[in-house]
C-alpha cells in the first residue's frame, strides 16, 4: 500500500512518498498546482503548492447528490474548487470572497471559523481544509493510478489534539483509510537523516516566509517509532520571516526612488505594492548566490511624491537600482535580524540549561525553510555550535521527505551520511585534479574502522621529494535528483548543487584544506619511486568522525591510528 506524507504549510504544501525501488524519498511534482519558475530565480519551487484554495458552488447535480450521505464520499464538500497555483490565477482576475490563501492557522485554532464566502453562504476553515484535500488527492489518483490509502501528516509541536483530530476526519470524509502523524522537528531529523532511536537533543531552527521558530527536542524510540512524537525540551517564537525582508527591501527602493503608494485608486495601489513586493522577493533570492542584481521593476511616475518630482531634471530617470549582497546584509543587521537569531538562540539554551542540558550536549542543528538561505544566517548558526553539528542541505523539503519515510513505517533505524565524500587525488594523464569517493551517501554508521582501504603515491609536486603526507578530504554535493541541494563553503558562500562548479553538476567542498597533513615520512619519498608509499584505512565511528590509520608501507611504521580527520554530515 502506497502511503503519502504530506508537509501542509501555513504558505505552501509540499507533498513526498517512499520511492522502495530507489530507496529514497520521491517528491510528488504537480504542474497544474505547483508554483512556477519565474525569469531570474535560482530556487527550486516546482514542488511547492500554495496552500490556497478558490471555491466554487457544485452545479445543480451535484448540490443534489451532495444531500444524501452516502454520496458524500465522492462528494466530501457541498464545493468543488481550484487549489495551488490555478487558485492565484483565478483571483488575480478579480479578488474575491471564494478565494482563501491560507486555512492551517485557522484550523489549528478554530477549524469553524469563517474564511470565506460561496455567493451568500459563509465557508469555514474545515470545509476550506476539506476541499483543498480532496482536490489534491485527485491529483495523486491522477498521478498514482489510485486513490491514497494511507496519509501522513506532518504537524507543529505546537499543535493540540482537536488539530490531530480534525484533519483524521477529514481523511476519513475524502476516503483515506489510515491516517498518521508526525511532529515537524521529528520529519526534519528524519529527512536530513538522523535516526529515531538517538536520544541526543536536536535543535530544528524553522525560519520561514513568516515566522522564526526554534524547537530544542529529544526523539525517544518509544515515542518516534510509534507515533512520530517527540518531548520538547525548550521553544522559542518569533514574528520574523522572509516576508518581512521583502517589504524591507521595498521600502529601501521606494525610499531612494520617492515613490509612495498614498492618494491614488486602491486598487492600482496594491496591485502595484504586490508586484514590488515579489520583486522584492526576487532580488533577495538572487543575493544568496549573487554579489549583485538590480531592482528592476518600476510603477508609473504618477506614484512617484511630489518632492522627488520637483528634485528631477532633464525628465524621469528609469534606472533600475542596484543592490549588492552586502546591501542587503546591512540593512538585515540594521533591522536586527542577525541579533534576533542569536537572542533566540540563548533563549533556547537558558531554558535548557533548566533541564541539565548545555549547548555542547546539543547533537545536531537542523536548518529548516528558505529564510535560512538569508546571507550570514548560516554563518551565524555556524559560529555558534561549530559546522560539524549543522546540517542545512535541503532546508525545503526536509520535513516533506522525513514525513515519507515515517509514512513508510520507519525503515531507516540508524544513523546515515547523506552527501558523498572523497578524497583529492592528481589525474596526472589529465593534469587536473580529480575525487575518488571513500564514503558514498547512504553509508550507515558506525562502520569497520577499514570500511575503505586506500593506496597512495605521493605526488611529490614540482619534483622534489616529499617529506609531509597531505590529503584534502572534500565533501561533494550532487544534484542527484529532481529536487536541489544547498552547500556552503568554508567562507560561509552558499552554493547550489548543480550549478556548473564540477563535471556532472557535483559541488566540491574541501573541508581540511587548513590543515591535510596526515603524517611525515622518514625517509622522504623521492619522485622517482613510483610504488604505493601509504596504506590508509577509513572508517566512521559512532560520533559520525571519519577516523583515518596511516601505515608507511616502506618503512611499516603507523604514522596515525583511528585519528579523526573531519566530521561528515
Amino acid at each position: 500500500m502506497t502511503s503519502w506524507a504530506i508537509d501542509l504549510g501555513t504558505s505552501n504544501t509540499a507533498v513526498a512518498r517512499w520511492d522502495d525501488q530507489n530507496n529514497e524519498p520521491r517528491m510528488g511534482h504537480f504542474p497544474d498546482i505547483a508554483r512556477e519558475a519565474e525569469e531570474g530565480r535560482d530556487l527550486e519551487v516546482r514542488y511547492s503548492i500554495p496552500s490556497a484554495t478558490y471555491l466554487n458552488e457544485r452545479d445543480f447535480w451535484g448540490r443534489r447528490l451532495y444531500q444524501y450521505r452516502w454520496m458524500r464520499r465522492w462528494l466530501p464538500t457541498p464545493y468543488q474548487g481550484l487549489i495551488g497555483r490555478a487558485a492565484l490565477e483565478q483571483n488575480k482576475q478579480a479578488s474575491s470572497a471564494q478565494f482563501v490563501r491560507s486555512f492551517k492557522t485557522a484550523l489549528m485554532r478554530d477549524s469553524y471559523r469563517t474564511l470565506g464566502r460561496v455567493k451568500t453562504k459563509t465557508v469555514g476553515a474545515r470545509v476550506v481544509a476539506t476541499t483543498f484535500l480532496f482536490e489534491l488527492m485527485q491529483f495523486i489518483k491522477n498521478k498514482d493510478g489510485k486513490w491514497p490509502r494511507r496519509l501522513v501528516f506532518g504537524t507543529p509541536v505546537d499543535s493540540f489534539e482537536p488539530y490531530r483530530a480534525v484533519l483524521k476526519e477529514i481523511a476519513r470524509e475524502i476516503g483515506v483509510r489510515k491516517v498518521g502523524f508526525v511532529d515537524e522537528p521529528v520529519a526534519a531529523a528524519l529527512g536530513y537523516g538522523l535516526s529515531i532511536r538517538d536520544d541526543r537533543p536536536v535543535l530544528v531552527i524553522d525560519f520561514g516566509a513568516g515566522t522564526l521558530d526554534l524547537a530544542l527536542i529529544r526523539m525517544t524510540k518509544s515515542k518516534s517509532e510509534k507515533i512520530g512524537a517527540c518531548e520538547v525540551l525548550a521553544k522559542e517564537g518569533l514574528v520574523l520571516g522572509g516576508n518581512h525582508v521583502d517589504a524591507w527591501l521595498f521600502e529601501k527602493f521606494a525610499a531612494e526612488k520617492g515613490y509612495h503608494l498614498q492618494g491614488i485608486n486602491e486598487m492600482v495601489a496594491q496591485w502595484w505594492y504586490n508586484a514590488m513586493l515579489a520583486e522584492a522577493c526576487r532580488v533577495k533570492e538572487r543575493l544568496f548566490f549573487e554579489e549583485e542584481t538590480f531592482f528592476s521593476l518600476e510603477p508609473p511616475e504618477r506614484l512617484r511624491s511630489l518632492d522627488a518630482i520637483l528634485q528631477m531634471q532633464g525628465g524621469p530617470r528609469r534606472d533600475p537600482v542596484e543592490v549588492s549582497r552586502t546591501d542587503l546584509i546591512d540593512l538585515l543587521d540594521e533591522k536586527g535580524l542577525y541579533r534576533s537569531l542569536k537572542d533566540a538562540i540563548r533563549t533556547i539554551e537558558r531554558q535548557a540549561s533548566r533541564h541539565g542540558i548545555t549547548s555542547k550536549d546539543i547533537g545536531e542543528v537542523l536548518m529548516v525553510g528558505g529564510s535560512t538561505l538569508l546571507p550570514q544566517v548560516y554563518s551565524v548558526v555556524e559560529q555558534h555550535f561549530g559546522r560539524d553539528r549543522v546540517r542545512a542541505w535541503q532546508p525545503f523539503f526536509a520535513v516533506a521527505y522525513g514525513a515519507s519515510v515515517f509514512a513508510d513505517g520507519g525503515r531507516r533505524t540508524s544513523d546515515f551520511i547523506t552527501h558523498d565524500y572523497a578524497i583529492q587525488i592528481f589525474d596526472a594523464a589529465a593534469k587536473k585534479k580529480d575525487y575518488q569517493t571513500i564514503v558514498p551517501a547512504g553509508t550507515h554508521f558506525p562502520t569497520p574502522k577499514d570500511f575503505s582501504k586506500q593506496f597512495f603515491v605521493p605526488t611529490c609536486a614540482g619534483g622534489e621529494p616529499e617529506d609531509l603526507f597531505r590529503l584534502v578530504i572534500c565533501e561533494l554535493g550532487r544534484h542527484r535528483q529532481e529536487v536541489d541541494e544547498f552547500v556552503w563553503d568554508a567562507q560561509g558562500k552558499l552554493h547550489k548543487a548543480g550549478d556548473d562548479r564540477e563535471p556532472g553538476g557535483r559541488l566540491v567542498i574541501p573541508l581540511n584544506e587548513q590543515d591535510p597533513t596526515l603524517g611525515r615520512l622518514d625517509p622522504p619519498h623521492q619522485p622517482s619511486d613510483r610504488k604505493a608509499r601509504l596504506e590508509i584505512a577509513f572508517g566512521i565511528n559512532e560520533d559520525r568522525w571519519l577516523i583515518a590509520t596511516v601505515t608507511d608501507i616502506k618503512t611499516n611504521k603507523v604514522l596515525m591510528k583511528e585519528r579523526a580527520v573531519v566530521r561528515l554530515k
